[in-house]
């Protein structure tokens, strides 16, 4: 699965704006330029009736050839006075042609190579874009980067419970989702982040998704309380919708934040569940992030469900004190 459909109409969109703009921006030089040199109109108008004057001839007979010729002759004259005019002026020769943000496309997002057509670079990185908006939009910061991950507030004294410094653990941490960005695919590890609140799990969970998304890949990033309330009111509404569904299960990377701030019941515990062992069955990663601890997880949400992430999922631990609180 790529992006959403919402990316790619968001992206079409916007190379539709740019070429339309384009477009307007070459008929508005083309009015200026017939204002200041009328020869050019006159020009231009015999140019285009050229194509009639042609096809006349072939209807009525004659000496088509000759006529085709004259024609010919005739228009190429009309077009070099048109360039003469626009170049001693100051002018480009293709003035009036509309200056496309990408020439490779002329903005349409794809192009003719070999027989073949291909997406264009420029709709790729548009997409790109599109998919960071949207993301960006539902995260609950602003999306997140390595490079605006710091160490510095954690501790580096060493932790008496853990044994090292927090500082030294998270620099691991760090690396570890690095690499992991850096590396992802359909098929990468699951992650279970756990710690306290404030230490930068979902900071560093968006991170990836950023570069999994630069990549290409389709990513649903989702806090648990915001996911469980979507499904039930699907469910409990006997709507027929399974597209939600369908993309938490299909996407190539799903995000769910603050795992155990959602409302408990029957319900939720089951959905969140199949949701995770269906991924699992079909090799697709999950990152959760959560402030409970495996055994209150457990109590929540069953030893199976746990023993099923812990099973298939890298343990992050993160340690040190809120570094929201030591920002201030």
């Amino acid at each position: 699965m790529g992006y959403s459909s919402n990316v790619y109409k968001s992206a079409s969109d916007i190379l539709f704006e740019r070429r339309l703009k384009a477009e307007k921006s070459a008929d508005r030089r083309r009015e200026e330029i017939y204002m200041k040199f009328p020869r050019i109109r006159e020009l231009e108008k015999k140019i285009s009736s050229c194509g009639v004057m042609a096809a006349r001839a072939v209807v009525s007979g004659g000496d088509v050839v000759s006529q085709m010729e004259y024609l010919r002759d005739q228009n190429l004259a009309m077009q070099k006075e048109v360039s003469e005019i626009l170049i001693s002026n100051g002018y480009d020769k293709d003035v009036f042609e509309p200056r496309y943000v990408c020439k490779k496309c002329n903005d349409t997002g794809y192009y003719e190579e070999n027989g073949r057509t291909l997406v264009c670079r420029c709709l790729k990185n548009t997409l790109i874009s599109c998919a960071c908006d949207e993301l960006n939009r539902t995260a609950p910061l602003s999306l997140s980067t390595f490079d605006s991950f710091s160490l510095d507030y954690y501790d580096k004294n060493i932790d008496n419970a853990s044994g090292v410094s927090p500082y030294n653990h998270m620099s691991s941490v760090l690396r570890y989702c690095q690499n992991y960005a850096q590396n992802f695919y359909t098929h990468s590890e699951s992650i279970l982040m756990k710690g306290a609140t404030g230490l930068g799990k979902t900071h560093l969970s968006l991170a990836i998704a950023n570069e999994a998304i630069k990549k290409g890949f389709g990513v649903i990033y989702t806090s648990a309380p915001t996911l469980v309330s979507r499904l039930e009111k699907n469910y409990f509404s006997n709507a027929d919708d399974d597209a939600a569904l369908n993309m938490l299960l299909e996407c190539d990377l799903l995000i769910i934040d603050d795992l155990g701030t959602e409302f408990h019941g029957q319900f939720s515990v089951s959905q969140l569940y199949n949701i995770f062992n269906s991924r699992m069955l079909s090799n697709k990663p999950v990152i959760i992030n959560t402030n409970l601890t495996l055994r209150e997880m457990e109590k929540i949400y069953s030893e199976r469900f746990v023993s099923r992430v812990c099973g298939n999922a890298q343990k992050l631990d993160f340690l040190g004190r809120d570094i929201r609180i030591r920002k201030k």
